[in-house]
């Protein structure tokens, strides 16, 4: 599957041709560098391509990833991705960049969605809380209520859904489509939200 890593850069909105109002994110998508190409014939036993992306400073880096991206004569780079039979024919050191998508395109994108910590029921599920304090509500409006069954099965079951910790986890987003390419500036326009703040690190897969 061909890809991209890239960055979010945040949010606008343009006008179709049609005269409607899309909303759509902007994602600097690469340029990307060939680390290290796998064969099925190697001693890895599939067909893949490892891509760097971004800036990092060689004090940053370990020996190991040192030795490792000085083999493609890549720069430091702050995030490396595999993608598995890749659809391009690339080269140890290729740069790769936006040029591989186009107007029209169907991605799926993946990221990690924003922390927001420890929440309640109503944040993190949609719980609608108890209204109007009903039956000897005081001050627990917000309160999800009883969780467990009678003597049987005496236990609350897994996954019910309680309070904890919302977000921060690797989100994918299907079926997106990307509205407009500009190969100068490597920038993507693709319709609708994708997972992360801004300047988080995304990956993009055709």
């Amino acid at each position: 599957m061909t890809g991209l890593i890239g960055k979010k850069l945040g949010m606008t909105s343009i006008f179709t041709d049609a005269g409607e109002s899309v909303a759509c994110t902007i994602v600097e998508a690469g340029p990307c560098y060939v680390t290290q190409v796998k064969t099925e014939d190697d001693k890895d036993g599939y067909d893949a391509v490892q891509l760097g992306f971004g800036e990092r400073k060689e004090k940053n880096l370990s020996k190991a990833l040192l030795g490792h991206l000085k083999k493609s004569g890549s720069q430091g780079v702050s995030k490396i991705k595999e993608f598995r039979d890749f659809e391009e024919e690339v080269a140890l050191g290729d740069s790769i960049d936006v040029g591989i998508f186009e107007e029209g395109d169907i991605v799926n994108v993946t990221g990690t969605s924003k922390g927001k910590g420890f929440q309640g029921v109503v944040k993190r599920h949609g719980f609608s809380g108890v209204g109007q304090r009903s039956h000897g509500q005081h001050n627990r409006e917000r309160a999800p209520g009883s969780v467990g069954a009678a003597s049987y099965p005496a236990r609350v079951f897994k996954g019910m859904r309680m309070a904890g910790r919302t977000g921060n986890k690797q989100v994918k987003v299907k079926n997106l489509r990307v509205l407009k390419v500009y190969k100068d500036k490597n920038i993507l326009l693709i319709k609708g939200a994708v997972p992360g703040s801004n300047g988080a690190i995304i990956i993009i897969e055709k």
